[in-house]
C-alpha cells in the first residue's frame, strides 16, 4: 500500500504486518497472524499511530471504544476489525 493512498477493500494480516513493520515495530516476516502484538512491543502510543495509519491507508474510521487488546491484539483481529468496519460503511459513527 502506497502512502497516502487508500485502499477500498480492508488489508489483510499480512498487509497490517507489514504496515506495523515498516513504521511503528519491527515485525518478522514469518510473524503469525494471531501473534500478539503487544508482546512484540506495540504499545498505546504505536496504537494511536497506527489509527491514524489505518485511517489514511484504508479509510477506516475507527471510534475510541473499538480499540481495544481484544481489537488490536494481533494482525489477523485487526484485519477482522476492518473487514467488519468495510462492511457496516462506518455506520453508527
Amino acid at each position: 500500500m502506497a502512502a497516502g493512498s487508500v485502499n477500498s477493500s480492508p488489508p489483510s494480516p499480512e498487509n497490517i504486518r507489514a504496515l506495523i513493520a515498516e513504521n511503528l515495530v519491527e515485525l518478522p516476516e514469518d510473524f503469525a497472524p494471531d501473534a500478539d502484538l503487544f508482546a512484540a512491543g506495540l504499545d498505546s502510543m504505536a496504537i494511536m499511530q497506527l489509527l491514524l495509519l489505518l485511517e489514511e491507508q484504508c479509510g477506516a474510521r475507527i471510534p475510541m471504544g473499538e480499540v481495544t487488546g481484544e481489537n488490536f491484539g494481533s494482525t489477523a483481529a485487526i484485519a477482522r476489525l476492518l473487514a467488519a468496519k468495510s462492511g457496516s460503511d462506518g455506520a453508527g459513527e
